[in-house]
């Protein structure tokens, strides 16, 4: 009998957390003893820990994975709840248009396949246009496009389509669903359009962010399992998984039809993604592209080209301009940061990571197990850019930080008064990210996860210190 598969089939070292089903005893009792091998709800290819911080952090993860996987039901029933009733209202023309036409007999339903059904992000941040003072050549050009891509991608594929089509003027190449083999269903998904003038022919692979009412994607973020790969370094399993890794063969160079446990009914995205930007590519000779995404799409974004080092793809290489991410979790370890930046710098392609002032996301998982890397371009809460190297206070839980970030969502509750005086209509901003506003003087740093913030920061931001950061970059990459 031919023997099963097992995880050193896929990597050289792993640690996999799966408190689901863990009692409280059983996580607690980590820190009180380094045997791995005695908790159930951990899985790794050693026996013992040592450092007693890892385990409270693996302690702290587990139980609010465990706290989330409690909520899933209500929470996505919540959602789901919250998100119509906000398109019932919105497509009846609000509170007294839908008593309107409750008088008139012609109430409409929404539709959740339709180009003007919005997702729960869709409704903090309805602005759908481009800022046309920010064209093709502008150092901010790439970040600008990328951000309100990232936007779009939360709401559905007939609404991507008739925004890239309709208002953009540019071409739609598809909004797809990716499987996770871990997961067993397709919980991934890419926008991709190509952006093409006179001087410039651009595709761009847009991966989506964490769904608010999603305690998976929630989990994903907060998760500290790992597999560690042979001269790349450890990576965050969650992430890897949703970006395609597969069940048995890891990361092998095509997809393995024989070995997914259930069947696939849907492609995986790093393969599907690879191989129709080859076919895009070939027929186009001048094309390029870039590869960008908000919270969780900004780790499989930045993931995306780490396989495609491992795999040696030189077209691809060839041809890919940067990556942008905004509020991107850390992917991975020291290790795998210097990967990175060696082909990045090899490759001579640009990774720019954005950070909005308190964000919650890219200050997890704990910077004492994942490091980030790349060129972080930093904005505070007037939009004031500047290149850093990590943001401040870089883990969440930082006791110098708390009272900074309270005092800075109180700044943040008053400014949303004002931004419509300031800047003008394309700034106003609505109820709903009011409510979050106030949700954010309990915790901060949720308010400035919303894609709100990073696209006013791209386009309010002070230019001229990424002009001169960006012209020096490009001149050392020639």
């Amino acid at each position: 009998m031919e023997a099963k598969p097992s995880k050193k089939d896929l990597c050289t070292n792993y640690l996999l957390i799966n408190p689901k089903e863990a009692s409280l005893f059983d996580i607690f009792s980590v820190l009180f003893s380094r045997n791995l091998k005695k908790r159930k709800f951990i899985e790794s290819s050693f026996e013992e820990l040592e450092s007693f911080l890892y385990r409270f952090l693996i302690v702290i993860s587990a139980l609010i994975q465990k706290f989330l996987h409690k909520i899933s039901m209500p929470m996505a029933m919540i959602g789901r709840t919250i998100v119509f009733l906000l398109n019932f209202f919105y497509i009846n023309g609000g509170f007294f248009g839908l008593i309107r036409n409750i008088m008139q007999v012609r109430v409409v339903i929404p539709d959740k396949k339709a180009a003007a059904y919005l997702s729960f992000i869709g409704f903090t941040d309805t602005r759908m246009e481009l800022d046309i003072t920010i064209t093709y050549g502008n150092a901010m050009y790439y970040p600008a496009l990328s951000i309100m891509a990232c936007k779009a991608a939360y709401n559905n594929a007939a609404y991507n389509q008739a925004l890239i089509e309709g208002q953009w003027k540019m071409e739609f190449l598809g909004y797809k669903d990716y499987w996770n083999d871990f997961l067993g269903r397709a919980d991934t998904q890419v926008v991709m359009f190509r952006d093409k003038s006179v001087d410039h022919d651009t595709i761009v692979v847009c991966f989506r962010g964490t769904q608010p009412f999603n305690t998976e994607d929630w989990c994903s973020d907060v998760d500290l399992s790992w597999y560690e790969f042979p001269h790349i370094g450890k990576v965050h399993s969650g992430f890897l998984k949703a970006l395609g890794m597969q069940n048995i063969v890891g990361w092998a160079q095509e997809v393995d039809h024989d070995s997914a446990h259930p069947p696939r009914r849907a492609p995986l995205a790093y393969y599907d993604i690879r191989d129709t930007l080859r076919d895009l590519l070939q027929k186009n000779p001048e094309a390029k592209f870039i590869v960008t995404g908000h919270s969780l799409g900004g780790a499989l974004a930045i993931l995306f080209p780490g396989i495609l080092f491992y795999h040696d793809e030189e077209l691809l290489l060839e041809r890919m301009e940067g990556v942008y991410t905004f509020g991107q979790p850390r992917v991975g370890d020291e290790a795998f940061g210097q990967y990175m930046e060696e082909n990045f710098r090899k490759n001579r392609i640009e990774y720019y990571r954005y950070v909005y002032c308190n964000d919650m996301v890219p200050r997890i998982p704990s910077d004492g197990l994942f490091k980030h890397f790349g060129t972080c371009v930093y904005y505070n809460s007037e939009y004031k850019p500047s290149i850093i190297e990590e943001e401040p206070y870089k883990n969440y839980l930082s006791i110098w930080g708390s009272i900074d970030m309270r005092r800075n969502a109180i700044y943040e509750l008053i400014r949303s008064f004002i931004m419509l005086t300031k800047y003008g209509e394309a700034y106003k901003e609505g109820w709903l990210l009011f409510f979050i506003r106030i949700f954010g003087l309990m915790i901060p740093g949720v308010p400035a996860h919303c894609a709100q913030d990073y696209v006013n920061s791209t386009r309010l931001g002070s230019l001229r210190h990424l002009h001169f950061y960006h012209f020096h970059h490009k001149k050392n990459r020639s």
